[in-house]
């Protein structure tokens, strides 16, 4: 049948056997080459189609493969590749983020910045959501935002370098490193009328992780930090929190501790992410109380 994907690729083998058989009635070698990638599309679309996402992804996959190798046509390649991504990607992430990382260098090495980091980004996404793997996102989502940076999108930069530091942070290894990027945000958007709002969502965050450390020196430095950074920051319930909770780790008062947060959460509801760190910094004060007992 005329929709099946499979006689499509058959259809396509067929005209790149004949393409590289050394001759050919009709039309000559790149004619024929082109027409075979153009083809192996045709089956990859028709099998995704048919939601036969790993099949879809192979054909567009020998479609690149002829268009960078016979036809020496990168930017062709790079956008069958792109294709490939989409294909693979809920049947198989790991093909999908291969082919995506070929055309990305592709991108770069024409210095398309811009559209690399967009790609970056969505690598990212598929390493976070897809597979799980919070280190090769975050390491992904950084370099996206550099490149977004060096392109002068500042707000598309910050974007994510908020969710590098998100991820920094849940994987609890480098805490300094994410405050270095929430404290980055923080002050690329303190003089900016639309992201100004969001500077005591970034300090919290920063703040939380400066707990995380056991600093308690470094806590307190950082809260005089953020302070003149932003002095309407006092007057918020992020700052008031952050206080308190230092307050509570330094008296070794679990109490304390849980009823600050408590409160916070009846008018602010504490997120996932928040919610998460705030649970080790709690267990860190159970051990102090421990040790002293």
């Amino acid at each position: 049948m005329a929709g099946d994907p499979r006689v499509a690729l058959q259809k396509a083998e067929k005209t790149l056997q004949s393409a590289g058989s050394g001759f050919s009635f009709f039309g000559g070698k790149a004619d024929k080459y082109e027409q075979a990638a153009d083809q192996f599309i045709q089956a990859a679309n028709a099998f995704r189609m048919q939601k036969m996402g790993k099949e879809a992804g192979l054909a567009f996959e020998r479609a690149a493969a002829i268009q960078g190798q016979q036809l020496n046509e990168p930017d062709d390649q790079a956008n069958t590749l792109t294709e490939a991504f989409k294909a693979y990607k809920k049947d198989s992430p790991e093909d999908a983020a291969r082919c995506l990382d070929k055309a990305i260098a592709h991108y770069c090495s024409k210095g398309a910045f811009r559209r690399a980091a967009t790609h970056k980004q969505n690598l990212a996404e598929l390493y976070e959501l897809e597979l799980g793997d919070e280190g090769r996102a975050a390491a992904a989502y950084e370099e996206a935002a550099s490149w977004y940076e060096s392109d002068n999108a500042e707000a598309l930069a910050n974007k994510l370098w908020l969710k590098t530091a998100d991820l920094v942070a849940l994987e609890g290894k480098d805490y300094y490193k994410a405050i270095e990027l929430y404290e980055r945000v923080a002050k690329s958007s303190i003089n900016s009328n639309l992201m100004r709002w969001s500077v005591k969502e970034y300090l919290l965050k920063a703040g939380i992780c400066q707990l995380c450390t056991g600093d308690m020196v470094g806590v307190n430095a950082a809260l005089e930090k953020y302070r003149d950074l932003d002095p309407s920051f006092t007057q918020q319930r992020e700052h008031q929190l952050l206080v308190d909770l230092t307050t509570a780790v330094q008296e070794g008062d679990q109490e304390m501790y849980a009823d600050k947060l408590f409160q916070y959460d009846q008018l602010s509801k504490l997120d996932k992410w928040k919610t998460t760190l705030l649970l080790r910094i709690k267990n860190t004060i159970e051990e102090t109380g421990e040790d002293f007992s």
